[in-house]
């Protein structure tokens, strides 16, 4: 079922973080070259500006800047997603937009957060954003951030509009994701790391990870190991990326505050605060052990 799965934006995608110099501004050059390292390791497509790229804190300026210098860097043969959705249509469909000319490949758009509006609201805006736009749409479910959930009802009226290809699903709703894939040709992109194999296993595309910024080797294993018939050794694979994934995605800290407490990328911006000192020593530990097995 998975040799088959239509993959719009790749297989194996990194919710890339944003790096800052140490002053707090937009570093292009470390971005660069934390996408090329990326893109060596397994990664066949990039998500910028996503939460993990800290959108609600970087300006509409900076989410262009950012994906004109990874583009320059990767080419055009790496498939870039920018993070455009938010709680304001018009500002959506102004990003939409600057995406577009920036030279994005497809539009991450998450539900409108904080409003909770309700389904037949969110269908609207989606389908918006797809009418405003050449590019074609990847819709963030991710309700335990936004508050509201984009039922597998809503999906498949969405699926119907032929810019709207793919999801990005952080539901934790594996039988609703099965349903929309079932009577759907989207592509199921899984956005939470413990689901990256389960969800594949039953058609899915792939992933959009955080926990790629620093083990994109790593995550893509079980995979590249499904795909070749190895399914024992896709869970063993997997298994090893438990610990980590536990510390980074459900120790209470933000993906972006763990992923840069492991790499050289800056600071994060307020709001957010760096890990502390036992964190990090939690995170570089389970790091260290995965590289070591």
């Amino acid at each position: 079922m998975t040799a088959t799965a239509p993959r719009p934006f790749g297989r194996t995608l990194c919710a890339m973080i944003t790096p800052f110099t140490a002053a707090g501004a937009l570093d292009p050059d470390g971005a660069r070259a934390h996408a090329a390292r990326l893109v060596a390791e397994g990664c066949d497509g990039i998500v910028l500006s996503g939460t993990t790229g800290e959108s609600p804190t970087t300006t509409d300026a900076e989410k262009s800047a950012l994906l004109r210098a990874v583009r320059a860097e990767v080419g055009d043969g790496v498939p870039l997603l920018s993070g455009v959705g938010g709680p304001d249509t018009a500002a959506t469909l102004r990003l939409a937009g600057q995406a577009e000319e920036a030279g994005a490949d497809g539009l991450l758009v998450v539900s409108p957060y904080y409003s909770r509006p309700p389904q037949a609201a969110v269908e609207a805006y989606v389908l918006r954003v797809a009418e405003s736009t050449g590019l074609p749409l990847m819709v963030y479910d991710i309700p335990g951030r936004t508050g509201v959930r984009i039922e597998p009802a809503t999906l498949l009226r969405l699926a119907e509009h032929p810019r709207v290809v793919a999801v990005k699903d952080c539901s934790l709703d594996l039988l609703g994701a099965t349903k929309v894939l079932a009577r759907t040709s989207l592509a199921y992109y899984s956005g939470s790391e413990e689901l990256n194999l389960p969800l594949y296993a039953v058609g899915g595309a792939g992933y959009v990870s955080t926990v790629a910024n620093v083990a994109p080797r790593q995550m893509r294993a079980p995979l590249d190991a499904f795909d070749a018939g190895r399914t024992d050794e896709a869970a063993r694979l997997n298994g090893l990326t438990a610990r980590l994934v536990e510390l980074m995605m459900a120790s209470g800290l933000p993906g972006t505050v763990t992923a840069k407490a492991l790499l050289d990328a800056g600071p994060v911006r307020e709001p957010l605060q760096p890990a502390g000192r036992e964190a990090a020593d939690g995170l570089r530990k389970a790091y260290e052990e995965l590289l070591a097995a």
